[in-house]
């Protein structure tokens, strides 16, 4: 199991070229090493009976001449003393006749065929150093009796022959899989390369650009096929979210006027004097009608940040009034809490209705999940105005700390729309910053939580 979960990982980090190039080379060496063994089998086999047929042909010259009562000596000389030596062997056993190199010697095979059959053996001769010969013995009848001829041709050539192939196949073998595996590199490189470009056009669509297409390939291939499927699901996609914008800004749109009128019937009933029950009663419909209303122009906002992106104004916003008059608002509101500051002068340029609503969501947040206390700090670091708002309360889970920027996200229990959160707050709070040319993000504390917003300064400088 350990095995296959490091085969799983290797998998992962090599790309699709690079697997194509080694399993092409794989194929490759296993298919050639396959043809190589039978090349070399098929090869040892002809080398073997090109000697064979060679050592037959010299033993049948002999036979002739005995036959004949011809001179042998030239028979016993052959052009290549070293690789093949004859022999004649009477009917007593003895060397009637030999070649120079086996002058002296005993037979080089017990063979004794019958008068013109041939049989074959290989010996390894002592005259050649125990060398391998191919011997051929072929019985003759003549005036003094049934005589042998012994033919020996070396099996150097035989030898040398498989040496040569499986040279052959040791030195052409790697260059083979690394011509193989470069060309498979190569030319899936090629082919992915519209791939590659699918994958970058489809990383850049987002919610607010999904118009956008992928790019098809001119060839009428698999990967056009794939490009042409994404973009019909990219027309579907497109087609979903719009329906969805469309509806969410018509149902915010017929939800504010029946909103605002039950509003105004709890506020007349609010001033009726009521008993106590009823009273309690109207306040919590007012209460719950005002953040309903909040949560209508919330999703009204998000509809056209969708549709048209988010518009902001551009003047000068000094952030410190901003966060000043939230410290003061936050201390009347929830004067349990310890509000501590740290706020120095800035300015920059941006909505500041639009600003001060990021500051009091964040501000909100922290007073919601405080422990006791909330600290806003306002300043300059690194050429770039920064608002950060803290509290002691429980810290944000690290897997979490990009999730609560997406719509309708709630965490645990302690961080639930039943405590006054719609989910939408940090979504719109981000779209405001990032239309600024800010970021806000999520500090990495063990304890508490913090929101830092990072804005440009006007001209680029402090």
């Amino acid at each position: 199991m350990r095995e296959l979960a490091v085969v799983r990982r290797l998998k992962r980090r090599l790309g699709v070229r690079l697997r194509s190039a080694l399993a092409a080379a794989v194929v490759v060496v296993v298919a050639s090493l396959l043809c190589g063994g039978v090349l070399l089998v098929t090869a040892r086999r002809v080398l073997l009976n090109t000697i064979t047929a060679a050592a037959t042909d010299r033993a049948t010259q002999v036979v002739t001449a005995l036959r004949g009562g011809d001179d042998l000596t030239a028979l016993l000389r052959p052009s290549a003393p070293e690789r093949t030596v004859v022999q004649v062997v009477d009917t007593a056993g003895g060397v009637a006749a030999a070649s120079e190199a086996l002058a002296g010697q005993a037979p080089i095979s017990a063979l004794r065929p019958a008068a013109g059959r041939r049989l074959t053996e290989q010996q390894r001769l002592t005259f050649a150093h125990n060398d391998l010969f191919e011997v051929v013995a072929v019985g003759v009848n003549t005036a003094a009796g049934l005589q042998t001829v012994l033919v020996g041709s070396s099996l150097d050539t035989f030898d040398d022959g498989t040496e040569a192939v499986i040279a052959a196949m040791l030195v052409g073998l790697p260059l083979l899989a690394v011509v193989v595996g470069a060309a498979t590199f190569f030319f899936v490189g090629r082919t992915l390369h519209p791939v590659e470009d699918m994958r970058a056009q489809a990383a850049s669509i987002t919610s607010r650009n999904l118009h956008t297409r992928l790019p098809v390939p001119a060839a009428d291939d698999e990967v056009a096929a794939l490009a042409s499927t994404m973009n019909t699901m990219l027309d579907r996609i497109e087609a979903a979210s719009a329906a969805q914008r469309r509806f969410v800004a018509d149902a915010s749109h017929e939800l504010r006027s029946p909103l605002a009128t039950v509003q105004a019937n709890a506020d007349l009933l609010d001033g009726a004097g009521l008993d106590e029950a009823p009273a309690r009663s109207v306040a919590r419909i007012r209460r719950e009608s005002a953040r309903m209303a909040r949560l209508v122009e919330d999703l009204l906002l998000l509809a056209r940040v969708d549709d048209d992106g988010l518009r902001v104004r551009r003047e000068d916003v000094d952030l410190d009034d901003l966060a000043y008059a939230e410290r003061e608002r936050i201390a009347v509101q929830h004067p349990r809490l310890t509000v501590r500051a740290d706020i120095e002068p800035v300015r920059v340029t941006g909505d500041a209705d639009a600003l001060q609503r990021v500051l009091r969501n964040l501000v909100d947040n922290a007073a919601r999940h405080a422990a006791g206390t909330v600290t806003l700090t306002v300043r300059v670091v690194d050429g770039a105005a920064e608002v950060r708002v803290s509290n002691d309360g429980p810290p944000i889970p690290e897997d979490d700390r990009e999730r609560i920027f997406d719509r309708f996200v709630r965490l645990d229990d302690s961080r639930s729309r039943a405590a006054g959160g719609t989910g939408l707050g940090l979504p719109i709070a981000r779209d405001i910053v990032t239309a600024h040319g800010g970021a806000l993000t999520v500090d990495d504390l063990d304890v508490g939580a913090a929101m830092r917003i990072s804005l440009p300064l006007p001209g680029g400088n402090d």
